[in-house]
């Protein structure tokens, strides 16, 4: 089969890709669209050493449904990233997620959704409405993702929360948010990108060409700061924006060192939060009731046979959603 596969570094795009075998307990998938996330393109810059297939967002239909769970097969369906054993310490405290011998789609141990097939537990699998199109229902991880930070941290009517980044993680996390019901503001570089935001009634900040002394006078005083860019400015923005005994989450995975000054956060009694994989059902809730949109941050879309091609425009900086169309 044909898969966009990674190795040592290197991405490349190959022709002769055996088909994953499925599992005790797996389906098998036929992709339909995949997504490129932000945590791809540090795979490749080396954040993880990681060979194989690459992708963890997808949505697909159902080939081969194991015992017990007939009533997958043809579905179109979307995954929960992470395979998990069910019987360590953190499975079976209720850390399925941190699970010790774990796999993650497409990031650890097991080949993703870059190709025309995956497998992954089939109670990892969610049922797509009939009524939500591929592009948006290829947003379902993402959108967990983003709704994993309202799970850890409680937020109160009166907080005041910051989002540092108006990429795509950033874009989902404020629409998220923005039902929360709590005052918001995004911190962004790229102007079409705010203004997409503030068409949704949301403050925004431009942060391109301000100098820090400036940016502290503007953001200060948050109670709740949330760092979705992975660069080094972007955690130190967040990180001075928040009032003593605030919080600071953060969503970027970091290919690099993080240098920061660990004293600050004792002095401020800052809690730091480390926020990653979320809830699928309101994700896909929230998609198919129409009350968060996503069509709006998709850049473009590639055949699977460009997919170095997409990926270039992926990294091209301010650049939204590109999505692969794999069958």
């Amino acid at each position: 089969m044909i898969g966009l596969w990674l190795q040592d570094g290197k991405l490349e795009l190959r022709d002769d890709l055996s088909h994953p075998e499925p599992g005790e307990g797996e389906a098998v998938v036929s992709v339909r669209q995949a997504g490129i996330c932000n945590t791809d393109l540090e795979l490749v810059r080396g954040y993880y050493p990681f060979n194989g297939v690459l992708g963890h967002e997808f949505v697909g239909v159902v080939e081969q449904a194991p015992p017990g769970y007939e009533h997958l097969a043809q579905q179109r369906v979307v995954g929960e990233i992470n395979a998990v054993c069910g019987r360590c310490e953190a499975c079976e405290a209720g850390r399925r997620s941190h699970c010790e011998k774990r796999t993650v789609l497409g990031i650890v141990g097991r080949h993703g959704a870059f190709a025309e097939v995956l497998t992954l537990p089939a109670e990892n699998l969610h049922i797509v409405p009939d009524n939500l199109p591929d592009e948006a229902a290829v947003f379902t991880e993402p959108l967990a993702a983003a709704l994993q930070i309202q799970q850890q941290v409680r937020l109160q009517p009166e907080d005041r929360v910051l989002i540092v980044g108006d990429g795509k993680l950033g874009q989902l996390i404020a629409r998220t948010l923005r039902l929360a019901g709590t005052y918001l503001c995004v911190a962004g570089r790229h102007e079409a990108k705010l203004a997409m935001l503030a068409d949704l009634d949301i403050d925004t900040v431009s942060v391109a060409d301000r100098a820090d002394a400036e940016l502290a006078r503007i953001l200060r005083g948050f109670d709740v700061a949330v760092e979705c860019t992975g660069n080094p400015g972007g955690f130190a923005l967040a990180r001075r924006a928040l009032r003593p005994r605030g919080t600071l989450v953060l969503k970027s995975t970091y290919a690099d060192d993080l240098t920061l000054d660990a004293s600050s956060l004792v002095v401020d009694e800052i809690t730091l939060v480390g926020s990653r994989c979320g809830p699928f059902a309101p994700a896909l809730e929230l998609l198919n009731s129409g009350k968060i949109c996503v069509e709006e941050l998709i850049a473009d879309h590639y055949p699977l046979s460009a997919g170095l091609a997409a990926f270039e425009h992926a990294k091209r900086p301010g650049t939204l959603k590109i999505l692969l169309q794999i069958s």
